[in-house]
C-alpha cells in the first residue's frame, strides 16, 4: 500500500492539551507526487471541562474572519472525531500525519482521537514539516522557518488560520519538499 500524507492543521483556544480545546481540525490527503485526494474539516464545540487561554484569545481577537470561520456549524467533539476516524479509515493507503509544527497539532489530535473515538488510525507515523526542511536545507532547526525556506517550495496559497486552508497550504509545501528531496537523491 502506498503512503498517504494527511496534512493536518488545528485551531485551539490555548496551548495545553486537555486544559484547552481544539476549536477546529482540517486535513488534506496528498500522495507523494502532490495529488490532493480528499479533505476533511470540522468545527468543534468546546468541552465544558476546558478553559480558554487569555493570550491565545487575545491573538484570536485580531483574527476576526478566522475566528468566525471556526465557530460556525459546530459539532460535539465525539461526533466530529468519530466522523474523522471513519473518514481516515476509508482512505486507500498507509496514513502518515503531517503538520507544521507536529509537536503542537499531533498531541491535540491524538488526545481527541483517544478521548472521543477510542482509537488512533495514525499510530505514531508523524512527520514535522520544519524538521523535514531542516534535513533538506542542512541547517540548524531554528534557522529553518518559513522565511528561510526557498520560495519555490511555496505554492500561491494564503495562510488564513482556517484549519482546512492551512492544511492544504502546508500539504503542498510538504510535497514540494519531497520533490526537492527526490531531485537531490537522483
Amino acid at each position: 500500500m502506498r503512503e498517504l500524507y494527511v496534512s493536518t492543521d488545528i485551531e485551539t483556544n490555548g496551548p495545553m492539551v486537555g486544559k484547552h480545546a481544539m476549536l477546529s481540525i482540517g486535513s488534506a490527503v496528498f500522495t507523494a507526487d502532490k495529488q490532493l485526494l480528499a479533505t476533511f474539516s470540522a468545527n468543534l464545540e468546546t468541552p465544558s471541562d476546558t478553559e480558554p487561554d487569555e493570550r491565545t484569545m487575545a491573538w484570536w481577537s485580531a483574527q476576526s474572519s478566522a475566528w468566525a470561520a471556526c465557530r460556525v456549524n459546530l459539532e460535539a467533539p465525539k461526533k466530529a472525531i468519530t466522523r474523522y476516524v471513519a473518514w481516515l479509515k476509508e482512505l486507500p493507503g498507509n496514513l502518515v500525519f503531517v503538520a507544521y509544527p507536529a509537536a503542537f497539532d499531533f498531541p491535540f489530535v491524538l488526545w481527541y482521537l483517544g478521548h472521543f473515538a477510542g482509537e488512533n488510525p495514525f499510530g505514531y507515523s508523524v512527520i514535522d514539516i520544519k524538521t523535514f526542511a531542516m534535513a533538506i536545507m542542512r541547517k540548524p532547526y531554528r534557522e529553518c522557518g518559513r522565511a528561510s525556506m526557498p520560495n519555490e517550495w511555496f505554492d500561491p496559497c494564503p495562510h488564513t488560520h482556517v484549519a482546512l486552508d492551512d492544511a492544504i497550504e502546508q500539504g503542498q509545501l510538504f510535497c514540494n519538499i519531497i520533490r526537492r528531496n527526490l531531485a537531490e537523491s537522483s
